[in-house]
């Protein structure tokens, strides 16, 4: 969601007439835009901004903004620690970037812009303060034209005991069915082969605005249609919305991926009640199920968060457990971090000591790369069609002039795979063979001559 709105950010500034540049030193405006979920992001924005200092003092005029969620969140507290800052805008505030930058540039600064709190008034009125910010899209700001993100929803209302974004993102709103397939056909029209639907759960949305309600699985039945469009991607979703209906949508629309990312939390029914879920860990085995028969092939992937409030051993081996059977392609794992504002903080005591934490999240991290690793062994041998995302990072790294150098791709299910090629081959998909791998990643060869012809129709 935040590489998606800086890149409508970036949209906005370069229609506006502002221009990129390389190197901060250099720049009228140097923006971050902003997570909250951990702290320890918010922490890296703090240092970051510590190092302007020195900009500021040499260059007054330099408008230096803090985006997004931790602006939300920090509010006034951002400019008490870095007085140097221009300029805080929440995530709901972004369509309104360029005009702010206007007034800081006029003189007004500093200026703090945010939506209401989630008790400071009645919902609507909070909702309404969300603005909705859906410009163009301008494939010049995306790292290839061929993907993209586009959001179909805003905001949460699931309440998660643990999670600050409700708090930071305000109340759930999809947008309409209508708006999301015209922006969607705009982009398959400019080339777009790859479209990711975003939002924070994803899997419920629900559009009431026209004569019959469009859930999920009927907007992904629509944008299965439109010509051009050779993929279909949606996360994050909630394990209390994978429906039967959306679920057969993946397995019969031929453009949907067969790729599901369903954080689980926790396998434990305990900590799940504490985190406020809505769900038991038996009721996410029978969903996970339900998706391995509808979908064999299916790649499921998950979250877990370890050291909550009151995880005992016993809790922790139940979650040990259900990562063991659920053999995910993989697992984001995290370390509990208290976020204020969130329900856990004000209700339970954050005691489970550190060295527990990284124990847990080292084990359940090591339980997890071995099956991820076991899984991607059957991959060799095998043919994958990726779609060519563009030098991997040991390519840039090394930013040689060989004509051949090691590129990177996803396949339909969103296993990483590199290779070598040519940097032309970019935003193509085609067919690449097989021959080692590691937990996290295939590596394949392609056909010289299938990708020759790939890059010379580019």
């Amino acid at each position: 969601m935040n590489v998606l709105d800086s890149e409508l950010a970036l949209a906005d500034l370069l229609q506006a007439g502002y221009e990129p540049v390389d190197d901060s030193q250099h720049a009228d405006v140097i923006l971050f835009n902003t997570c909250s979920v951990r702290q320890h992001a918010e922490d890296k924005i703090y240092s970051a901004l510590g190092r302007l200092k020195h900009i500021k003092r040499q260059r007054p005029g330099t408008i230096i903004g803090v985006l997004g969620c931790m602006a939300q969140r920090e509010r006034q507290t951002i400019l008490h620690r870095a007085p140097h800052v221009d300029l805080v805008v929440g995530p709901g505030q972004l369509a309104r970037l360029p005009e702010l930058i206007r007034r800081v540039e006029a003189g007004e600064g500093p200026i703090v812009e945010l939506s209401l709190d989630r008790r400071a008034d009645a919902h609507g009125t909070v909702r309404a303060s969300f603005l909705q910010h859906d410009p163009p899209r301008m494939a010049a700001v995306r790292p290839i034209r061929q993907q993209a993100m586009v959001r179909i929803m805003f905001g949460c209302d699931k309440f998660c005991t643990y999670c600050i974004v409700p708090a930071v993102r305000g109340p759930e709103q999809s947008r309409p069915a209508e708006k999301i397939v015209a922006e969607v056909r705009r982009l398959a029209e400019d080339g777009c082969l790859e479209v990711t639907l975003l939002g924070q759960t994803v899997n419920s949305y629900r559009d009431t605005s026209g004569e019959r309600p469009v859930a999920l699985a009927d907007l992904l039945a629509e944008l299965n249609e439109i010509e051009g469009l050779r993929r279909l991607k949606f996360v994050t979703s909630h394990p209390r919305h994978i429906t039967t209906d959306l679920i057969c949508a993946v397995r019969d629309l031929p453009k949907v991926s067969p790729y599901l990312h369903v954080p689980a939390q926790s396998g434990s029914d305990r900590i799940l009640k504490r985190m406020r879920r809505g769900y038991t860990a038996g009721r996410y085995r029978e969903m996970l199920s339900e998706i391995r028969v509808a979908i064999p092939e299916a790649a499921v992937t998950s979250d877990f968060i370890v050291g909550f409030p009151g995880e005992t051993e016993e809790d922790y081996r139940q979650t040990v457990e259900l990562l063991s059977e659920s053999r995910f392609k993989n697992s984001f794992i995290f370390k509990y971090s208290p976020r204020p504002k969130t329900k856990a903080v004000e209700l339970y005591e954050d005691d489970v000591p550190d060295k527990i934490k990284r124990q847990r999240n080292n084990e359940l991290l090591a339980i997890q790369n071995a099956i991820s690793l076991e899984d991607a062994q059957a991959w060799v041998g095998r043919q994958a069609e990726i779609l060519v995302e563009g030098p991997s990072k040991a390519a840039r790294k090394k930013r040689g002039d060989d004509e051949t150098i090691q590129l990177v791709g996803r396949t339909v299910c969103d296993r990483i795979v590199v290779f070598d090629g040519r940097q032309e081959l970019t935003g193509t998909i085609l067919p690449v063979t097989i021959e080692k791998v590691d937990a996290f990643t295939l590596f394949g060869r392609a056909d010289p001559s299938r990708a020759s012809r790939q890059a010379e129709s580019r």
